[in-house]
């Protein structure tokens, strides 16, 4: 039963920008968020990863490579930030008004709903995340392996493998860099240890 550390990637200008959506868009890590991803090893030094691995979008691969404190990192397709459609690159405040009833929609239910009307749902989300981590839970019978990942993904996530209604994604926090921890069994049992840690 491996111990899974899940991250969200470390703090991007477009975080700071009103949380500006940033899906498949490959920005970098600002200077604070390679602190925190620094931070974030310091955190996790006592622990001993046998496998890395990260969405292969730069924000989430580079928390990686300086969390895991010179483990090789493994980039996954699975692990990539949603796709928001039409609303990437724009705040909230920017594209509701041009389209209240999709947000509506979405609010209601975005397992169906396409995000940004064009993008993915979040069904379609989970079931790709959701079989990485399948496929690592019969790759690895024990150990600890790190994850970088998004705030989306990693989000939808925890809300399928915890019994919630996918609606309720926001419920679920996920700071820069914080570290969610859980274990995880090759007949899909799901045990949640730590949620948004910054201490472990």
């Amino acid at each position: 039963m491996p111990d899974i550390f899940l991250l969200r990637h470390g703090q991007t200008a477009w975080n700071l920008d009103n949380n500006r959506y940033c899906g498949r868009t490959d920005i970098p890590l600002i200077e604070n968020g390679i602190r925190q991803a620094e931070e974030t090893r310091a955190q996790l030094k006592s622990i001993r990863f046998a496998q890395v691995y990260s969405s292969p979008l730069q924000r989430a691969y580079a928390t990686a490579q300086i969390a895991a404190g010179g483990v090789p990192v493994t980039k996954d397709e699975r692990l990539i930030e949603m796709d928001f459609g039409h609303w990437e690159q724009k705040t909230k405040e920017e594209f509701v008004p041009e389209n209240e009833a999709l947000w509506a929609s979405w609010t209601n239910d975005p397992s169906t709903t396409r995000a940004g009307g064009t993008g993915e749902t979040a069904a379609e989300v989970v079931q790709r995340v959701d079989a990485f981590f399948n496929e690592i839970a019969e790759r690895h019978a024990s150990g600890n392996i790190l994850v970088a990942g998004h705030n989306g993904i990693n989000r939808f996530y925890l809300c399928h493998k915890l019994g919630m209604p996918l609606r309720h994604y926001r419920r679920l926090l996920q700071q820069n860099a914080a570290v969610t921890v859980f274990s995880l069994e090759r007949d899909g049992d799901f045990v949640l240890k730590h949620l948004n840690s910054k201490g472990l």
